[in-house]
């Protein structure tokens, strides 16, 4: 079972009596024997994936491709991108996310505080395992981008899509950046990154 990139915004699911898990409402043509049925939310298993979603708003609502044939996948215009995942866990927002195949298994993490004056939690999904990742961009494709011990990153979390390997995440806060980033009042933030990895951002904001 494979995930292609059939253009810049549609991805095809090959299925050989497998199965794919897919954001609900993206599938917009299929070939072959093929049925549909929910896959529930993206944060986790069953009751407690529903509460987790409802209580920190990050989730998604799956549906699961089962049999035969071949599953055109794609939302709202937006640009996808498939990565390949060799047992790794990938950082992901969740309206990013598209489809999953193989061993891939989804929670919600807590991703700290925003600042200290604001104290909002904020939470990612996480998705763990073997597999290949679907993921959407607003504005073009991903722009992938190295971080090592010698050069951390920082990036506006409206821009931010995904972030793999040994990495830690902080908060830069700093009010001088708010016209910089867009933002007229409250409390600017931006997403720091150390270690060693890749951070994965679209090219427009969200």
């Amino acid at each position: 079972m494979r995930l292609l990139e059939k253009s810049k915004r549609v991805i095809e699911a090959q299925l050989s009596n497998t199965s794919i898990r897919a954001l609900s409402g993206s599938m917009v043509a299929y070939e072959g024997q093929v049925s549909f049925k929910s896959a529930g939310f993206g944060g986790g298993e069953g009751v407690l994936a529903g509460l987790r979603q409802r209580a920190t708003g990050e989730g998604l609502s799956l549906m699961e491709a089962s049999g035969t044939g071949i599953v055109y996948l794609a939302h709202r215009g937006r640009n996808v991108t498939v990565l390949d995942l060799n047992n790794e866990t990938l950082q992901v927002e969740s309206e990013q996310l598209l489809a999953l195949n193989g061993n891939l298994s989804t929670n919600v993490a807590f991703a700290g505080v925003r600042g200290g004056m604001s104290g909002q939690g904020l939470f990612t999904t996480t998705v763990t395992g073997t597999g290949q990742v679907a993921l959407l961009s607003s504005g073009g494709p991903l722009i992938h981008l190295e971080v090592s011990p010698q050069y951390p990153l920082v990036v506006d979390p409206d821009a931010f899509v995904c972030a793999k390997g040994q990495l830690t995440q902080s908060f830069v806060t700093d009010v001088s950046l708010r016209s910089a980033i867009g933002q007229g009042s409250g409390e600017a933030f931006s997403l720091k990154w150390d270690g060693m990895g890749v951070v994965s951002i679209q090219p427009a904001e969200r």
